[in-house]
C-alpha cells in the first residue's frame, strides 16, 4: 500500500506514540470486553490476558506483524454452555480454551514442515466465509433478546428505547464521523447509551438500571488471579472443532493485514509463526480465565485508516490494555453497562461479522452458480444457525453435544473434501487438458 506514513518496524516519537496507541485500545475495548459480559468471565481480565497476549504474539512473530488480539466472538456460545453447565463449570471451559491453543500451535508445526497448501483444500473460502457468517448470524439472537429484553425474558419498550438508541449513535459514528471517532463506533455508542440510560433513571425511577454500589466497593488496584483449567473430552472436542472457524477467521484476518500493509505475512514472518502466536496467547488466557483471543478487524481498519503499521504502537496498546486491567474500579464500572445498551451495540457487532464472511466469499470470488458451493454454503449455514445438535451418549448420565458452529465446521469441512471438484474449481490448463482428452475420446 502507498503512502505509508509509518512502517513496520519504525517506532514514532513518544508524543505521536502515545495517542496512536490509545486508539487501538478504543478500537478493540468494544468487543473484548462484551465477550466476557455476554460470557460470565470478567472484563478486567479480558483486557489483561488480551494485552499479554498481544504482546506473546509480537514476540512469536519476530516484531513483523503489527496485529492486535482480542476477545474471539466464536468462543461465545461454548464458554456460555459449558460454563452455565452442571456436569462441568467455568474451569472445564478454561480447559477446553486451552486445548484449544495447544492445537492451533500443532496446526502451526505441521505448516511449518508441510507447507499451507493442504490448508487451501481443507479451508477454502467457500468454507471458511460460511463459518464467519454463522459466527454473527447465530449470535443474532443473543443481541436482540439482550435488546428487547434487557436479558430478563420480558419485554418493554424502554430497554428496547436504549437498544435502539445505542444503535443509531454506533451507526451515526461510523457512517457520519470522520478520522479518529470514525473507528471507534462501538466505544461511543456504549457511552452514548450509558449517558442515556442515566438519564431515562432521572426520569423514570423505575427503570434505574445502572448501580454504581459495586464501583464504591471495589478496590483501586487488583491483578488477575490464575486458575486451574479442568480438562474433560466433552469440551475440548467441542473447543477443537470450534477452533478450525476460527483458524479460518485467522487466515481470513493474516490475508486481510498483509493487504493493507503491503507485506505478505504468510510468508514472512509465516503462518506458522502467526497461528502459533494466536494459539499460545490463547493458552494463556486460559490460565487467568479470560476468553480465547484472535485476531482483530477493528485494530486493522484503524491501521487500513491512518496508514500507520508501527508494531512498537500496537505493542503500546498492548501495555495500555494490561495497565487499566491492574484498576479494579474501572472493571466494576464496566460491569454498570446495561444489557439493553450492549445489545444495541451487539446488533451492529453481530452483523458486521456476518456481514465479514459475506465479503470474503465475495472477494474471494466463490462462484454460487456452481451446484458445489451453493451446497456446502447452504449446509453450514443451516446447521450453524438452525440449531442442529448431535448427541452422544458417554455414560453415567452424561452426553456428548456437537452442535451450532462446531457442526458446522465439521460439516464444512467434510462436505468440501467428499464432494467432487467442479470445473471452475480446476485450474485452467488443467481444464483444458480434459476438454480435450473428452474431445479425443470422441473421436
Amino acid at each position: 500500500m502507498s503512502d505509508v506514513q509509518i512502517g513496520v518496524q519504525e517506532k514514532p516519537e513518544l508524543k505521536h506514540w502515545v495517542p496512536l496507541s490509545i486508539q487501538h485500545v478504543f478500537a478493540m475495548f468494544g468487543a473484548t470486553i462484551l465477550v466476557p459480559l455476554l460470557t460470565g468471565l470478567s472484563p478486567t481480565t479480558a483486557l489483561f490476558t488480551a494485552g499479554v497476549g498481544t504482546l506473546l504474539y509480537i514476540l512469536i512473530t519476530k516484531g513483523k506483524v503489527p496485529a492486535f488480539l482480542g476477545s474471539s466472538f466464536a468462543f461465545i456460545a461454548p464458554i456460555a454452555a459449558i460454563s452455565a453447565s452442571a456436569d462441568f463449570g467455568v474451569a472445564y471451559a478454561m480447559g477446553g480454551a486451552f486445548c484449544a491453543g495447544l492445537f492451533y500451535c500443532l496446526i502451526a508445526f505441521i505448516i511449518s514442515r508441510a507447507g499451507i497448501k493442504w490448508m487451501d483444500r481443507v479451508l477454502p473460502p467457500v468454507v471458511i466465509g460460511s463459518l464467519i457468517m454463522v459466527i454473527g448470524l447465530k449470535l443474532a439472537p443473543v443481541a436482540m433478546d439482550m435488546a428487547m429484553t434487557g436479558g430478563t425474558g420480558t419485554y418493554h419498550l424502554a430497554y428496547f428505547a436504549i437498544a435502539a438508541v445505542t444503535l443509531a449513535i454506533a451507526v451515526i459514528s461510523s457512517i457520519v464521523l470522520k478520522g479518529f471517532f470514525n473507528v471507534i463506533p462501538i466505544l461511543l455508542g456504549i457511552a452514548g447509551g450509558y449517558i442515556f440510560t442515566l438519564i431515562m433513571g432521572i426520569f423514570f425511577p423505575a427503570f434505574h438500571l445502572i448501580d454504581f454500589t459495586g464501583v464504591k466497593e471495589a478496590a483501586w488496584f487488583g491483578f488477575a488471579k490464575p486458575v486451574m483449567p479442568k480438562f474433560h473430552w466433552v469440551p475440548i472436542l467441542t473447543f477443537l472443532i470450534v477452533s478450525l472457524a476460527t483458524m479460518a477467521e485467522h487466515l481470513g484476518d493474516t490475508l486481510v493485514l498483509s493487504k493493507v500493509v503491503g507485506k505478505d505475512f504468510y510468508k514472512d514472518p509465516g503462518l506458522h509463526r502467526t497461528l502459533a502466536g494466536d494459539g499460545i496467547a490463547t493458552a494463556f488466557a486460559s490460565l487467568f480465565g479470560g476468553p480465547p483471543n484472535t485476531t482483530y478487524g477493528e485494530n486493522i481498519g484503524v491501521m487500513a485508516i491512518t496508514r500507520v503499521y508501527s508494531v512498537w504502537v500496537i505493542g503500546g496498546a498492548a501495555v495500555t490494555a494490561v495497565v487499566l486491567s491492574f484498576i479494579q474500579k474501572f472493571g466494576a464500572l464496566i460491569q454498570t453497562i446495561p444489557t439493553p445498551v450492549m445489545g444495541g451495540v451487539s446488533m451492529m457487532l453481530f452483523g458486521i461479522i456476518a456481514s465479514a464472511g459475506i465479503r470474503t466469499v465475495v472477494e474471494s470470488g466463490v462462484n454460487y452458480g456452481e451446484k458445489r458451493h451453493l451446497t456446502i454454503s447452504s449446509v453450514i449455514l443451516v446447521v450453524g444457525i438452525g440449531g442442529g445438535v448431535i448427541k452422544f451418549p458417554i455414560g453415567s448420565g452424561l452426553h456428548f453435544e456437537l452442535g451450532g458452529m462446531a457442526l458446522a465446521a465439521l460439516v464444512g469441512i467434510l462436505l468440501n473434501l467428499v464432494l467432487p471438484q467442479s470445473l471452475d474449481d480446476i485450474p485452467e490448463e488443467s481444464a483444458e487438458e480434459m476438454i480435450q482428452d473428452e474431445l479425443n475420446k470422441e473421436k
